[in-house]
């Protein structure tokens, strides 16, 4: 079935991929991770996403899973804010399959899918997994170019030919670092294809490049400060930008300390805003004094604007 064009808005502004928070028997706690979506679209992020890494979606069951999106799309419909969810895997029909229960949620406005992990097909091999899915998503996709998690680089030519496919409209760029192939892309972008900064250390530099928006797990965090920053470079005020980039790439580093999303939930518990720090195995709860340590960037961050 054919995706809704009038729906394939280009995502742009900073989006924020919820946690799933956990109560003290280990299951979801559903008023918490609905109160932080409210949180972070009140402070004025342009859209939350469901399901992504930082959601600990490869630890959830199908049934939370549903949860999540049945939540985060009572929010956005309530809100009025985009809905990205993450769904597919490594395997095209597998894939395919998990894009197609989107539809039970109106809301979502578009899907966030890796580059196949483990299998390493070619740039064309690729290119064809996102062409078969786009044809089969009731939802634009958004492609999440992660090669230090998938084990799949690409470069800016092969990623340009997936943003032009019909019903891709963005990549979540997350290369781990910034070079050439940075450059080439954001200096030559398919039309009505956004590219969204996914790794929080570089978001100002990419934002400065032309990224339009970024999906950021510190965001959670000093959600306002991020807004803040892709305000100030895209009107220019290059000053303003530099400084909050600055204060808001070591809070990045900070959180980033040990594997994601440890350290932000231990500051969101630190907070009272979620009721316990857990994570699942494999992941293991943050060090106390790195939490400690991130608290200290949260204060920094929460000083007065530059003017």
């Amino acid at each position: 079935m054919a995706q809704d064009t009038s729906r394939q808005t280009s995502p742009r502004g900073i989006h924020v991929p919820l946690i799933t928070p956990f109560d003290a028997s280990g299951e979801i706690a559903v008023d918490a991770l609905e109160a932080l979506a409210h949180e972070v679209l009140d402070a004025g992020a342009a859209g939350i996403t469901a399901l992504g890494t930082t959601a600990e979606a490869a630890m959830l069951d199908p049934a939370e899973r549903d949860t999540v999106t049945e939540v985060c799309a009572r929010v956005c419909r309530e809100r009025g804010a985009f809905l990205s969810v993450g769904a597919g895997s490594s395997g095209t029909r597998a894939s395919g399959a998990a894009l197609e229960r989107l539809r039970r949620w109106p809301e979502i406005g578009a899907t966030l899918v890796t580059v196949p992990s483990f299998v390493r097909p070619s740039a064309a091999g690729v290119l064809a997994h996102f062409e078969r899915l786009a044809r089969v998503s009731p939802v634009p996709l958004i492609v999440y170019h992660v090669p230090y998690r998938t084990g799949q680089p690409l470069d800016a030519r092969a990623l340009r030919a997936v943003g032009a496919l019909p019903g891709v409209i963005g990549v979540k760029y997350a290369d781990g670092g910034l070079g050439a192939e940075t450059v080439a892309l954001l200096g030559e972008r398919p039309e009505g294809f956004a590219v969204l900064a996914g790794d929080d250390a570089y978001v100002s530099p990419m934002l400065a490049l032309g990224a339009q928006g970024a999906v950021l797990a510190s965001a959670h965090l000093a959600t306002d400060r991020f807004v803040a920053l892709a305000e100030a470079w895209r009107v220019g005020d290059v000053p303003r930008a530099r400084a909050l980039g600055h204060t808001l790439a070591r809070l990045s580093a900070a959180l980033f300390s040990e594997p994601n999303p440890a350290v932000v939930k231990g500051v969101l518990h630190a907070q009272g805003r979620i009721p316990t720090p857990y994570v699942r195995l494999p992941l293991l709860p943050a060090a106390s004094t790195t939490v400690e340590e991130a608290l200290l960037r949260v204060a920094e961050v929460a000083a007065p604007l530059p003017h």
